[in-house]
């Protein structure tokens, strides 16, 4: 998305605003996009009726490449990347099997048609923070989008929750529920609502919760399955949030921030564990 678009996206909703057009929304959805934040954010829009939905840009693949070097290193993230790699292939493979978890849940993966949504370049660009401003929220739910750096979060003056597809704060980072059962903590298979702070997934819990995968479920349908089942706590969690009844708290457990596997370790994984 180029910064024409950005900036004619943020003029059409000022204009709106100052024309009295625009619908003042007390929810805004922050998301890169995907069929799992729209699972989240057409329940949202089917509990409240309209929401707003700010869009970032995808983060340029060499650029991620290069963040996740610095924390795992070229090894490690080379064979991250090869097993990012595979699950967007399985997906097309294990698209039958999509569908019928997505017939059996009644979920919706894509946007609405009449979902209007602004779009920036970065939840850490001037442009998300005009919009913010602009829209001026009740709370914030965050479902699949860049971390938000502190300076950013203190101009955002509600309630910043975010969905993260794993239990905190055993399994922060990515793939929360293949990590639990990769460990053999099938009972932390789940999802987490939790405020926003400087850290990654590290903030106070909302909500949790917990379920069971399929026997046929894998790492390519692991996150349809939790966003199904953690439907009811984000609409939860933002009741609490408009109300002023959220009640955060730290839970005890091991707290450790995972990546994606490498593609020698998930192979290994699945093999020895059935754990695909």
């Amino acid at each position: 998305m180029n910064s024409s678009h950005i900036t004619e996206s943020l003029d059409a909703a000022a204009n709106s605003k100052r024309s009295g057009r625009l619908s003042r929304s007390a929810i805004c959805v922050v998301t890169a996009g995907g069929p799992h934040p729209w699972i989240i954010i057409n329940a949202l829009r089917l509990k409240f009726g309209a929401i707003t939905v700010i869009i970032e840009d995808p983060e340029s693949r060499w650029t991620f490449l290069r963040r996740r070097a610095c924390l795992t290193g070229w090894f490690s993230t080379t064979g991250q990347f090869a097993t990012m790699l595979l699950v967007r292939a399985g997906k097309l493979v294990y698209s039958r099997r999509i569908k019928r978890l997505v017939a059996e849940h009644g979920i919706e993966v894509r946007r609405s048609a009449d979902q209007s949504v602004v779009r920036v370049s970065s939840v850490n660009s001037a442009p998300f923070v005009e919009a913010i401003e602009l829209l001026n929220p009740e709370v914030v739910l965050l479902a699949g989008c860049r971390i938000i750096k502190p300076g950013v979060l203190d101009r955002i003056g509600c309630p910043v929750l975010n969905y993260h597809a794993g239990i905190t704060p055993q399994y922060r980072g990515m793939n929360g529920g293949y990590w639990s059962l990769a460990c053999g903590d099938r009972r932390n298979f789940g999802a987490t609502v939790h405020q926003v702070d400087a850290g990654v997934d590290t903030g106070a819990i909302i909500a949790q919760m917990r379920c069971d995968p399929a026997p046929d479920d894998n790492i390519m349908t692991y996150p349809y399955r939790l966003a199904a089942k953690s439907r009811e706590i984000c609409i939860a969690a933002v009741v609490d949030a408009l109300s002023g009844n959220l009640t955060p708290h730290f839970p005890d457990g091991r707290s450790r921030q995972w990546f994606h596997p490498t593609i020698w370790s998930y192979a290994w994984t699945g093999l020895t564990k059935g754990v695909w």
